[in-house]
């Protein structure tokens, strides 16, 4: 795996590179002080993957990626953010423009410090960025073994027979690395007037939850924003959990839905958990979920899934091939809690049509 390390100061790009000297397979190739000379590098060295700051003098990240688009450039991107407000928006803009992931910079602390913190979490990244390149060459090539996918006559998965309608319908949303890309695709597919509340688990600190869920209303039919604490849900409005909290749904006293914001634990060393999200509808919402587990790294969403399925849930996984990480869809596949496996384009009419199942 040949790496390119990109950052304006030279702390910092000398911190990324040590993070990664000694790791197996992982050569550190060349190094780029701003956007130009990456654009250079990338061209000469070939990388494989790119550790690449955010906001840098002459060409910032966010230009680096159009650029790499537009020179038909495969190399996989994993960015590296400020924790501001700034840093999250241009940070979900990079991963909706198809960064792999991004890691936030650490702030304070000594050398060696930084050093273990970047070591500790560049290193799961660039592996699961491994067997992504792995799995889409085989994928390339036919093998492997498919997973099968059920639908309807038209291609539409619909709601397996026996599961308990107790009322209207509710969505819900688990995904974690390649997330804001695949929540570009599926959420501006979901109609106005779709006919339920829609609500999203995406693993993110604190700073870029917001960003996100700006981003998806501005490109969606349904609103799209952030939680907050108390608010009643309403149909036809998607809540995103805010970073760094955690998100659960309490029936109100006439049956409505609550959302409840909570500093509770980490859960999968998730925060927000989809498991929390997911659990939480089960108890108080049974038989009216539909929920849908998309690309992320992890096993976070299957037991919540597995109580959700207890009460009825009908529950849609993402594809392989069109995962960035084929990790909480493969684990609740392989736990025999999921009806359907579609392909990313698929999901959104699969939401559509079960929610009219469960209104019919």
């Amino acid at each position: 795996m040949r790496v390119l390390v990109v950052d304006d100061t030279v702390v910092f790009r000398r911190i990324v590179a040590d993070a990664l000297a000694g790791v197996p397979d992982v050569e550190v190739v060349g190094t780029a002080s701003n956007g130009r000379l990456a654009m250079a590098r990338m061209a000469s060295l070939r990388p494989d993957l790119v550790t690449l700051d955010i906001e840098m003098p002459e060409m910032n990240g966010i230009e680096v990626l159009q650029s790499m688009a537009a020179a038909g450039m495969t190399a996989g991107v994993i960015m590296l953010s400020s924790l501001t407000v700034r840093g999250g928006e241009m940070t979900v803009r990079a991963l909706e423009l198809g960064a792999f992931d991004f890691l936030t910079k650490p702030e304070g602390g000594s050398a060696e410090a930084s050093l273990d913190y970047l070591r500790g979490r560049l290193v799961p990244m660039i592996r699961a960025f491994e067997r992504r390149r792995v799995i889409r060459v085989i994928l390339r090539g036919g093998a492997g073994v498919p997973v099968p996918v059920s639908a309807s006559p038209t291609g539409v998965p619909h709601i397996v027979l026996g599961v308990r309608r107790t009322g209207p319908p509710l969505v819900l949303i688990g995904v974690s690395t390649g997330g804001p890309a695949a929540l570009t695709k599926l959420i501006p597919a979901l109609p106005r007037d779709l006919g339920a509340p829609v609500f999203i688990v995406q693993h993110m600190p604190a700073m870029f939850t917001g960003p996100l869920a700006v981003s998806l209303d501005a490109k969606s039919a349904i609103r799209v924003k952030e939680a907050e604490d108390g608010e009643t849900a309403q149909a036809n409005y998607a809540y995103m959990a805010p970073g760094g909290r955690q998100m659960k749904l309490t029936a109100g006293p006439k049956g409505e839905i609550v959302v409840r914001i909570t500093d509770d634990a980490p859960e999968n060393g998730c925060k927000p958990a989809a498991d929390y999200l997911f659990r939480s509808a089960a108890l108080n919402f049974p038989g009216r979920a539909i929920a849908a587990i998309l690309t992320g790294m992890g096993r976070d969403g299957t037991d919540g899934l597995r109580m959700l399925k207890r009460s009825g849930c009908f529950s849609i996984a993402q594809d392989e091939a069109s995962c960035v990480v084929f990790g909480m869809p493969k684990e609740a596949i392989q736990a025999g809690v999921v009806d359907t496996v579609a392909p990313l384009d698929m999901i959104g009419a699969a939401i559509v049509q079960s929610v009219r199942d469960i209104r019919a």
